[in-house]
């Protein structure tokens, strides 16, 4: 008994010790940050605007981990809104994936969040808010996730090199949810700020008048490769920045530099130019490539690269270019000391070609011709017809059987990285004995009304997508709209079939381009709600996107009202967006509101005169959009009008109907069509038994900043008038109207 008491009393403490000793080699190290969300100014541009600022900073601070590590990050929301925050590309916990009303509910007002998971991987990443359009304003940041020590994929020369993180985002003057609400408008204010329009008179000074006719004659708007003009584009908040030394040590001849990019951008993709010469690209989306050296790649929103670059000569700095798809800005970092070294500037895109090359996709019905081509992985640049680098300036002799006319590789010396050129370092292949889903979605979308869906259903419109844990999920999407589309799997990494066999390169975006098809497959291994969407934030927030849900999965403790939560969550895309238009003119007062959203429009114009003679009218219509181009839209209408005639005076329309118009409230029954040349064919029936048949269109472009509209219809009634754009807000109007007679005034467009 004494032995043993002895020997309790020696040996316990040494194995509490030794205990302790092995919990502490092998417990996970907690990693903790704290992020204060707050409201602030700033100026990039000489005017003050509203943005968010976490921790004091634009972007938000780079957060930085390793392998094995606990995240724990406490989100203190000091604003009077809503947020969230999305961690891009990261395996967890569905409940930490951070989409307000799908896997937690919103971060309230001045409260605070916990977020908790474990680091399973490694790489480059980026983290976002998920709320509303809080991303477009400050709300992204660089997430960086480090190998740990006696990693087997560690790579010597690369893995080991000084890194600089950077993210890439735009800043625009506009609040973002008028950017919003003016690209369901198809208001003009982009285009003209980009020197984009495209108008009639343009295209004549080209040669290109017919290019032009055909265009309108398809029902198309004017060629475009962005949906939004930004103000300034930053790298790591700012427009330029000298990169002189990492880490203390100065940057010299002969040392290279690994970047970390992340493309944080709402809606900009990004051309990746260097002046040093060769771009190695190491990683993509947080994984491991087999290096491939490119002269540029573009970066699609959302997309992360790792890319190497060299310092080639001493007392040089070499600028590091990042140039949004349209080329109307870009921002540098300058990569070492001395002199600067510039990369030659992105030239003007040629519209009119690539307006011609849309002309030939598309099909009277609004779908896409593919023209024969097995169009996937980037390899096929539909755009590239309006790239002076390498068609050149004048119009290139084009061979429509030609099989590599659309690839940048094969009609220049000018290497473009694209998804062929990825090959993974290891075998991605997934479980051979797993059951297969495979899922087979149309990106679909209206440019005109700012629609995009996927089948032409939005989120809202969809049920999610039931999956089994254990699957391998394939998914085979294929673009018939006239814009690429970045589209996003939360909480899973996809295999991209691209012809590399078991070493296909793991994703978690697809850049896909209009005709092209592409397929990804994941092992579905991770219970819960994951969103899978367009990282454009506007065609998200427009509801492009579904949401993949596992069977029998337990319920999210994050979300007590699923029914409130799934109603908030539609209400995204469901959001009605407001127009406004008025012209104060010499010969009376006329213009029109809107309400709209993805199907329903509720519309009214008014005619106020100045005298009883010419009297007051309004019409009020409220239809829903149907087919997948939208061009057809059957409604319900209010016409009420009053003037002061003579007491026998009466009109009559082509039909030979009557219609005095001096106190006139009627209800009526129509349909508004969309015909070639965008012109707006309205058949209309009222209850007091007449019929009225119009054609209008408002928006014909003749010079840049000048538009022609005309209004023809059965009740004889006809205008014409020309409108000279200042700027977003007004321009100058003159018209003739048939019942109003001549006037002219300024315009107001909201």
């Amino acid at each position: 008994m004494a032995i043993q008491k002895t020997l309790c009393k020696k040996v316990l403490p040494l194995a509490i010790l030794f205990t302790l000793l092995i919990s502490n080699l092998f417990a996970q190290k907690i990693v903790r940050y704290d992020l204060y969300v707050k409201d602030t100014i700033i100026n990039f541009t000489g005017k003050a605007k509203r943005a968010i600022a976490v921790n004091g900073q634009i972007p938000m601070p780079t957060l930085t981990f390793t392998e094995g590590d606990t995240a724990e990050i406490y989100v203190h929301n000091e604003m009077n809104e809503e947020t969230s925050l999305h961690w891009h590309g990261l395996f967890l916990p569905n409940k930490e994936d951070g989409v307000p009303n799908l896997t937690q509910m919103p971060i309230k007002p001045h409260t605070t969040h916990i977020y908790r998971f474990p680091i399973i991987q490694n790489g480059t990443h980026w983290y976002h808010s998920h709320s509303g359009l809080q991303e477009q304003i400050g709300m992204y940041g660089n997430f960086v996730m480090l190998k740990k020590s006696g990693d087997k994929t560690f790579r010597k020369g690369i893995d080991d090199l000084p890194t600089v993180p950077i993210v890439l985002s735009e800043w625009t003057n506009i609040k973002p949810e008028n950017i919003h609400r003016m690209l369901h408008n198809a208001n003009d204010y982009p285009a003209l700020k980009k020197n984009a329009v495209q108008s009639y008179g343009e295209a004549i000074k080209v040669g290109h008048f017919k290019t032009k006719l055909k265009n309108e004659w398809k029902r198309m708007l004017a060629m475009d490769v962005s949906d939004v003009y930004y103000d300034k584009i930053l790298m790591n908040g700012k427009p330029s920045t000298d990169l002189t030394r990492i880490e203390g040590k100065q940057l010299k001849g002969g040392d290279k530099v690994r970047l970390r990019i992340s493309n944080g951008g709402a809606s900009s993709y990004f051309w990746l130019t260097y002046a040093g010469g060769k771009i190695t690209v190491v990683a993509n989306d947080g994984n491991d490539v087999e290096p491939v050296e490119v002269d540029r790649l573009i970066i699609a929103v959302s997309e992360t690269y790792d890319v190497v670059v060299t310092i080639p000569a001493e007392n040089t700095a070499f600028e590091f270019l990042a140039t949004t798809e349209d080329r109307t800005n870009s921002a540098s970092y300058y990569i070492g000391n001395g002199i600067k070294q510039l990369v030659s500037p992105q030239p003007r895109l040629k519209y009119f070609e690539g307006m011609k090359m849309m002309n030939d996709m598309m099909k009277m019905n609004g779908d896409l011709d593919d023209m024969g081509m097995n169009m996937s992985l980037n390899q096929m640049d539909m755009n590239v017809v309006m790239y002076p680098e390498i068609t050149g300036d004048a119009k290139p002799k084009q061979d429509d059987k030609d099989p590599n006319r659309y690839n940048a590789n094969a009609l220049a010396d000018i290497v473009t990285l694209n998804y062929a050129m990825l090959r993974s370092p290891i075998n991605t292949a997934l479980p051979k004995d797993a059951p297969v889903k495979e899922l087979k979605f149309t990106l679909t979308g209206n440019m005109n009304r700012y629609v995009w869906s996927l089948d032409n259903k939005v989120v809202s419109e969809a049920d999610k997508i039931l999956i089994k844990k254990g699957e391998n999920i394939r998914i085979v999407i294929y673009n018939n709209s006239m814009m690429r589309h970045p589209m996003h799997l939360h909480g899973h990494d996809f295999r991209l079939l691209n012809g590399q066999g078991d070493n296909a390169p793991l994703k978690n975006i697809v850049d896909i381009m209009p005709m092209e098809t592409d397929t990804l497959e994941f092992n579905a291994n991770v219970e819960g709600d994951w969103f899978f969407h367009c990282h454009i934030l506007y065609h998200m927030m427009s509801g492009m996107g579904r949401v993949f849900t596992y069977k029998n999965q337990a319920a999210n403790p994050l979300i007590p009202n699923p029914k409130l939560a799934q109603r908030k969550l539609f209400a995204d895309d469901r959001k009605m967006h407001f127009m406004f238009q008025n012209d104060f003119a010499t010969n009376g007062n006329d213009g029109e509101m809107m309400l709209q959203n993805t199907r329903w429009s509720i519309g009214s114009e008014w005619r106020l005169g100045y005298h009883d003679m010419h009297g007051y009218e309004t019409e009020t219509h409220i239809g829903r959009y149907l087919g997948k181009m939208q061009w057809l839209m059957p409604f319900v209408g209010f016409d009420w009008r009053y003037r002061k005639m003579g007491i026998d005076e009466q009109e009559k329309n082509l039909f030979g109907q009557t219609n005095t118009k001096d106190n006139r409230a009627v209800l009526s029954l129509g349909v508004n069509y969309t015909l070639p040349m965008l012109v707006r064919f309205q058949t209309e029936i009222f209850t007091d038994g007449i019929v009225r048949l119009q054609l209008m269109r408002e928006d014909i472009p003749v010079t840049k900043r000048l538009r022609f509209a005309f209004m023809v219809n059965t009740d004889k009634e006809y205008m014409a008038g020309l409108n000279y754009i200042f700027n977003r807000n007004f321009s100058l109007r003159t018209h003739y109207d048939s019942d109003m007679g001549f006037g002219a005034g300024l315009t107001f467009s909201y």
